[in-house]
């Protein structure tokens, strides 16, 4: 017998009130709310901070033909530790916020031009996950993006708004490797390329 999931609906959270403790690029959020109990009943008072982001595209750059994978590095603030040596430059998939009025698509489209110089020749849907929704409201879109990887490289990024970033194309197999070593560390990279190893075949044999 299978196990009933998500018994519950949106119907079944009433939102109290909230209160906007911050507004910056992004928001932070304080909600008051209530919800429905497994054991029945309604639950008392919840009270939790929110950083509201909005959503994200990324997009799995895979070349079929040479099955090779582009990759970024950039340095994140969020990866900056002082009390390790770890590096706060991340290696990742090609990704943006959807803060316009563009698609998921049109975005993870614009972004892989950006940063990486990269022109999509098919591009599909693969996931879309939340991340961290215990505090953060981000919903992530993971598209394939079928590219000729021979004459990517470089550094890219907008100027303006102080990107520097370097391209990287690697073998598939090399950036599963760097998943499975923990080099490649960041959730939307791994989520990405976790995907790519488990369906890359059916992409191969139509290239």
């Amino acid at each position: 017998m299978q196990p009933t999931i998500q018994q519950f609906s949106r119907q079944d959270l009433h939102v109290e009130r909230e209160e906007t403790v911050y507004q910056g690029h992004f928001q932070l959020k304080k909600i008051y709310f209530r919800h429905k109990l497994f054991s029945g009943g309604i639950s008392g008072e919840v009270v939790r901070e929110l950083l509201v982001k909005g959503a994200a595209s990324a997009v799995i750059a895979y070349d079929p033909v040479q099955d090779s994978v582009v990759l970024v590095e950039q340095v994140r603030i969020g990866a900056y530790d002082r009390n390790s040596n770890s590096s706060p430059w991340l290696v990742e998939l090609i990704a943006g916020m959807i803060d316009t009025d563009e698609t998921p698509e049109q975005v993870a489209i614009r972004e892989s031009q950006e940063e990486a110089g990269l022109t999509i020749n098919h591009l599909e849907h693969a996931l879309s996950v939340w991340d961290s929704p215990g505090g953060t409201v981000e919903r992530l879109h993971l598209f394939l993006g079928l590219v000729d990887c021979r004459q990517v490289g470089g550094i890219y990024g907008l100027a303006e708004e102080n990107e520097d970033i370097l391209v990287h194309v690697v073998s598939r197999e090399q950036a599963y490797q760097w998943v499975e070593q923990g080099k490649i560390d960041n959730v939307i990279a791994v989520l990405g390329l976790q995907w790519l190893q488990l369906n890359y075949q059916k992409y191969q044999s139509n290239s």
